[in-house]
């Protein structure tokens, strides 16, 4: 029986999460809030660090904002309902909220997908011309490298989500995970459409593959431009710029290939759990401690905020 048959309202989907491990859904669910707390006020701390330190006013802590919102939006999305159903007996979601939390998920991913891979390009005009750099990354040029990246998370997951929509289920749906996630979604269906499967396929390398081959090929030409530098002061500045940014695209781009080459097999769906966990919710916590920690204009910024009840009580 189709969607079109069914009324999508009596479409349900059970999220199982780690319910097969009941001892330890009580340290799990500690665990993940004390995890969506530092989360919450690191990825906002960071987007209000930057917005008032004058210094931090460039391109590349615009687009460190953006990430620090879209991981701030990410894990908002997906960590609330991983709490609830950690600790509630209930873990039945209907279709129209699975499709939407997906749907959303998909938008953060591809869109932060693709300004790492614009940061890559803002290192590398900084570093291989920056005599060219005030140009290049014009006030203008980012705000339009902005929208050609939300817009093409919201493409994709349009794209995605149609993929999904147009399949067919049963009433009642177990999902071997803690979220409405594609290959999750896919494996309970009723439908056998290989077409639908083969661009959600192609699109999907796309992606992966596009933003990582930008981010590749930037990254050659900036440790290329770093090894002629004479000064080994100017290497170490040169390198310190983007030491940030590597570490974060490592993790990023890392843990997403390695959910790539995890079977689709049963046996295999603790590991793709475990992965999910990483780059849905630990990523967003590690991106602004891994951007704040190197930089000393950040660091001084919030040493100064944390600095303010102090003179406030002295004044």
């Amino acid at each position: 029986m189709g969607n079109a048959d069914r009324n999508e309202s009596d479409i349900i989907f059970i999220l199982l999460g780690f319910s097969d491990y009941p001892e330890l859904q009580i340290p799990l669910f500690l665990v993940f809030l004390v995890i969506y707390m530092i989360t919450v006020v690191g990825n906002l701390g960071m987007i209000v660090v930057i917005k008032i330190n004058p210094k931090l006013h460039t391109p590349m802590y615009l687009f460190l904002s953006h990430l620090s919102f879209l991981d701030f939006c990410y894990s908002t999305i997906i960590t609330p309902k991983l709490l609830q159903i950690l600790v509630v007996e209930d873990r039945s979601l209907s279709f129209a909220p699975c499709i939407t939390q997906y749907s959303f998920a998909v938008i953060c991913v591809v869109t932060e997908a693709f300004l790492l891979a614009v940061m890559a390009y803002d290192r590398f005009v900084a570093i291989c011309n920056p005599l060219l750099y005030v140009v290049v990354m014009s006030q203008k040029r980012c705000a339009l490298l902005l929208t050609a990246v939300y817009t093409w998370g919201i493409i994709s997951s349009t794209i995605f989500i149609y993929s999904l929509l147009i399949r067919s289920f049963s009433a009642i749906n177990i999902i071997n995970n803690f979220l409405c996630e594609y290959s999750a979604i896919v494996s309970v269906s009723t439908s056998d459409n290989c077409v639908v499967e083969t661009i959600f396929f192609i699109l999907a390398n796309f992606n992966t593959f596009f933003t990582l081959t930008i981010v590749l090929t930037s990254y050659l030409f900036i440790f290329v431009t770093i090894l002629k530098m004479h000064s080994a002061s100017g290497r170490y500045k040169a390198f310190s710029t983007c030491a940030s940014h590597l570490t974060g695209v490592t993790i990023f781009f890392g843990i997403i290939l390695f959910l790539y080459c995890v079977p689709s097999s049963k046996s295999s769906w603790f590991l793709v759990r475990v992965s999910t966990v990483l780059y849905t919710i630990v990523i967003p916590m590690l991106n602004p401690l891994i951007y704040s920690l190197r930089n000393k204009d950040v660091k001084e910024t919030i040493r100064n905020l944390m600095e303010l009840p102090v003179r406030w009580c002295i004044g």
